[in-house]
C-alpha cells in the first residue's frame, strides 16, 4: 500500500499516522484480497510507529475491519509478529 514508506524506517520513513489512517479509512469496506493484504500491511507498518494510533484504528473500526486484517494486526501489536507460530504444547513422556 502507498503509506507503507512513510512507516518503515527501511524506506526514509518517519512515521505518519494522519496519512495512513485516512487512506486506510477509504478501503475498511474493501474485501479484495490484494486490498485486505494492503490494509493489514498498512496498519503493520504504523504499528511499528504509532501503536497507540492503531490501536484506536482497531477499536473505531473493528466492527467493520476484515477478520484477516483484524488477526494479523492484533497478532503484530501483541507478538511483534505477523503471524506467530503456536506454543508448542509438552511432550508426555511414556
Amino acid at each position: 500500500m502507498s503509506t507503507v514508506p512513510l512507516n518503515v524506517k527501511a524506506q526514509g520513513g518517519t512515521g505518519d499516522a494522519a496519512r495512513t489512517l485516512g487512506v486506510c479509512r477509504l478501503l475498511i469496506s474493501d474485501r479484495d484480497d490484494m486490498v485486505v493484504k494492503a490494509l493489514s500491511w498498512a496498519l503493520r507498518s504504523l504499528a511499528q510507529r504509532d501503536t497507540e494510533a492503531v490501536h484506536r484504528f482497531l477499536k473505531d473500526h473493528n466492527s467493520r475491519l476484515a477478520p484477516r486484517v483484524l488477526r494479523e494486526v492484533n497478532n503484530k501489536l501483541k507478538t511483534g509478529l505477523k503471524n506467530p507460530k503456536p506454543a508448542s504444547r509438552p511432550v508426555a513422556v511414556r
